[in-house]
């Protein structure tokens, strides 16, 4: 599990949201087999959707986080609810590259590119989802969910993300914490905060030296005197079923469910989020193909 808090300032002008996502990426790299690579680049996507997932206000929203910046990984997606519970899927998990040059650490912009976009879709549960759009800043996520939240929605906005991977490539931390400015903005709020940044190690430091996501919300908002406003468990989790993937299958139409039918006796469905397979028969294809 995942254990996300949210913590506002006393005069309600900054929120810090703060989580621990250790066991949510382990989890997707036991469903994926990601590289270490792989698995910093979709462990801080996932990691953010989870955080901007809390954000939303109602039960039975949903937030999906895509990326493509053209990099060898290809498209990572992440959908979470509205408690941060998360699933995650990319095109290629097995995406890696030899550690960056300048810094020694992973090298996640270059296998997520910068020639591409971040899309933010919220089902609000309207007649359509909100999507905002932008070209990617630098590829290493959290720039991204910045720069996302700073043209899109304008609010002022920082983010920090990290993953941690052991030499047998389990994941040893991960964590993220999203500070942002309540409209109107307070300007003397701003200084604390870009105070507070700059005293602040990277995320997983934090979590290697046992700071826990209250102390890290808290942190954040040091001299605004901050206090926890809730906190609860979030998880890695799919909501796919049997039934959802009969609705996938009927989407496809009678020309392609026929063909289905047709070459094989059974038909394997595989979640690309958690890895279930669905099994159907051609007689149930048959049966399908009658409800359209």
């Amino acid at each position: 599990m995942g254990r996300i808090v949210r913590a506002l300032s006393d005069d309600g002008s900054a929120l810090c949201t703060a989580i621990d996502t250790t066991d949510i990426v382990n989890e997707l790299h036991r469903i994926h087999g990601t590289s270490a690579t792989a698995s910093a680049a979709a462990g801080r996507l996932a990691t953010a959707a989870c955080m901007m997932g809390a954000l939303m206000k109602n039960e039975g929203d949903r937030l999906t986080l895509r990326i493509n910046g053209g990099g060898s990984i290809g498209t990572i997606t992440t959908v979470s609810d509205c408690w941060g519970n998360v699933k995650c899927c990319m095109d290629n998990p097995f995406a890696d590259l030899p550690l960056n040059e300048k810094n020694g650490k992973l090298n996640v912009g270059g296998i997520v590119g910068t020639d591409g976009y971040l899309a933010v879709i919220k089902d609000l549960g309207l007649k359509e989802p909100y999507m905002g759009q932008i070209p990617i800043v630098s590829g290493e996520i959290a720039l991204d969910i910045t720069q996302y939240y700073a043209v899109s929605e304008q609010i002022p906005t920082v983010c920090a993300l990290g993953v941690l991977v052991d030499t047998d490539l389990t994941i040893k931390r991960a964590g993220g914490y999203i500070i942002q400015l309540v409209p109107p903005v307070n300007e003397a709020a701003i200084d604390f905060i870009e105070e507070n940044i700059k005293d602040m190690q990277s995320v997983t430091n934090m979590l290697e030296a046992g700071m826990t996501p209250d102390e890290i919300a808290l942190k954040g908002l040091h001299g605004l005197g901050g206090e926890i406003l809730d906190s609860w468990d979030a998880v890695y989790g799919c909501d796919c079923s049997r039934e959802r993937t009969e609705k996938v299958l009927i989407a496809l139409g009678k020309k392609e469910l026929t063909r289905l039918a047709d070459e094989e006796p059974v038909t394997e469905v595989c979640c690309h989020f958690c890895d279930k397979k669905y099994e159907f028969t051609s007689e149930e294809l048959k049966e399908l193909i009658n409800q359209i």
